[in-house]
Order: C-alpha cells, then sequence, then structure tokens
C-alpha cells in the first residue's frame, strides 16, 4: 500500500519483460488473471485513486465500503504495479499450484478485504492512542498489504528456508517483519500499517482462526449446494439404484423404488398367493396364441407358457392350502 502519486510508464515495460520471460504458460491461470486485472485497472481505472484509496474516515466515518475492494486493485504509479505485480507473480506461481486454483482465489478475496478491515482498525487504534486525526485520513491504496500476507504463507510452508532481503540472509520465520522495517525505512512514501495489517492477516491464517473458518465457509456452501438437490442422482442404467453425489450422472433427481427391501418382493410383487395365482391364470390366458411374448415375464415375476395346465393350477392351488 502507499499514498497517493503517478509516474512515467517505464515500469509497464519492466513488468511487460519479466512477464515473458517468465513465460505465460509457466503462469497458473487465477495468478494470471489477478495480474491482468491489476493492470487493466492501472490503465482504465474503475476509479480515480482518491476515489479508491481506504481510510477510516472514507470508509468508516462515510460508509465508502466499496472501497475495500477497489483499494487493493489500484496502484499509485507503474514502479508501484511494476514492484507489486513482480512480487505477485512469483508468490503466486508457488502457492497456486500448492493449494490449487480455487482455493487461491478464494483466499485472495478473503486477504484482500481483511487486509483493508485490519489497516482500519489499526489506524483507528493509533488515533485514539496518539489522539492524532491523521491516521484516521490516511489513505492507502495498492496490492502490497495482501502481497505481506501471502508472504507469511509461502515462508509458513518453507520453515526452515532463508529468504534474500535487500541483498542480506534472513530466515523464513523472521524474514516478513525485516523487510516491513526495510521497506519503510528506505521508502518512506509505503503504508507501513498497510503492510503490517497484511503479516497480521498471513498470521491469523498460518497461526489463527481464520484458515478453519474459512474451510468452514467453505463447506458449509459446498453441502448447502449439494442438500438443494431434491434426493439421490437416480442412474438410468441399471447397474446400480443410485450414482451419488460424486457419480457421473445427473438430470433426473429423484428417489428410486426400493425393490430389494424384502427379498422376495421381485418374485411376489408384494401379492397374496392368490392374487398371484389368479394373475398366473389370466397371464397365463392371455399368453395363449402369442408365441412372440412366449418366454417375456410378467409384470409379478411368473412366467406361466402355453404348457400351464389346469392339472398344475390344481396343484398350486392345493399346495396354498397346504401351507
Amino acid at each position: 500500500m502507499r499514498n497517493r502519486q503517478r509516474g512515467s510508464h517505464l515500469g509497464l515495460l519492466l513488468l511487460a519483460s519479466q512477464i515473458f520471460q517468465v513465460g505465460l504458460d509457466n503462469i497458473p491461470p487465477v495468478t494470471l488473471a489477478v495480474l491482468a486485472l491489476n493492470v487493466y485497472l492501472y490503465l482504465f481505472p474503475a476509479a480515480p485513486l482518491m476515489q479508491a484509496c481506504v481510510s477510516v474516515q472514507q470508509a468508516y466515518w462515510l460508509k465508502d465500503w466499496c472501497r475495500l475492494v477497489l483499494s487493493p486493485l489500484h496502484h499509485v504509479d507503474d514502479w508501484h504495479l511494476y514492484f507489486n505485480m513482480v512480487s505477485f507473480v512469483w508468490k503466486g506461481i508457488r502457492l497456486e499450484r500448492r493449494l490449487g486454483g480455487a482455493w487461491f482465489l478464494y483466499l485472495l478475496s478473503v486477504f484482500s478485504l481483511l487486509t483493508g478491515l485490519v489497516y482500519l482498525v489499526l489506524e483507528a487504534a493509533l488515533t485514539e492512542l496518539t489522539q492524532d486525526p491523521s491516521y484516521s485520513m490516511s489513505c492507502a491504496v495498492g496490492f502490497s498489504g495482501v502481497l505481506f500476507a501471502l508472504k507469511v504463507l509461502c515462508n509458513h510452508y518453507h520453515p526452515g528456508g532463508v529468504t534474500n532481503v535487500m541483498g542480506m540472509p534472513v530466515s523464513n520465520h523472521y524474514a516478513s517483519w525485516v523487510e516491513l522495517v526495510l521497506i519503510h525505512i528506505t521508502s518512506p512514501g509505503t503504508s507501513f500499517v498497510g503492510h503490517l495489517a497484511g503479516i497480521l492477516v498471513g498470521l491469523l491464517y498460518t497461526s489463527g482462526p481464520l484458515k478453519t473458518i474459512m474451510k468452514k465457509c467453505a463447506e458449509f456452501v459446498t453441502l448447502n449446494g449439494y442438500n438443494s438437490q431434491p434426493g439421490a442422482y437416480y442412474n438410468s442404467s441399471g447397474s446400480s439404484g443410485y450414482s451419488g453425489t460424486g457419480g457421473g450422472h445427473s438430470g433426473y433427481h429423484q428417489y428410486a423404488r426400493d425393490y430389494t427391501a424384502n427379498p422376495t418382493a421381485s418374485y411376489t410383487g408384494g401379492l397374496t398367493e392368490e392374487e398371484q395365482l389368479e394373475t398366473a391364470i389370466r397371464n397365463s390366458l392371455n399368453d395363449r396364441g402369442q408365441s412372440s411374448q412366449r418366454e417375456a415375464p410378467s409384470p409379478y415375476g411368473f412366467n406361466l407358457s402355453e404348457e400351464a395346465t389346469a392339472e398344475e393350477i390344481r396343484w398350486r392351488r392345493l399346495r396354498r392350502f397346504d401351507s
């Protein structure tokens, strides 16, 4: 995050050069899309910088909460854009491949909003502690707060490594904090509180409850989506009654009637023996003279052919009485 001014377009040329050196094919899709969005909004801003930057005065006092969305995606000048996007590409390549595109996009969305909210809380706290209203009026833009949060994640996933911070080897465990101080010393125009907010958001994810909360929210949305279906997927192929939520069949959603609950249901059709016998007689009479249907099963599981004689029918009736 930085506080306002514009410059030349040399940074854009260097950014394009860096991207082509990396290769578009080597940049995962979400990282590439977010990069393109930031470049687009630099060239064609959604709002002037003074209407995109976030501050306690504008966001909280004047209720202009849209700035929480706009501020991470706008940059002061092309050098600001260049340094942020080059850093983002390298972090995005590592994290998106590790976490997956969907989760990485979810992560970026949450980090962008939370970094702005934590920034507002810190600035409001400084205003109260120092009784200096300038903290509440300090307006910041840029993606660097989100980058500090992503840096905490990268260091978390590589805990034993060493990061080169401005030519100095620093343990990954402390790299974000060292970089926070050095950037503030060497670049006075940067927002120290904005970068600190990013580190705190990253720590909320790696060491706090944020990751768990995000997972619970994702599970709730996913389960809610599945539960909105009226029933299990019906598999019309006949290989199994249900294909389940993970199956490849969709379309007709209903509960199929379970004919296998009673082992004899497929043979008796749920009829009494007397009803079965009467049905068998009718089917036998209907089958006479229809040779094409001679071997077809009846709806209730009987298949009496023309050879079914009156003697057989009487035998079945006697057997019913004996039982």
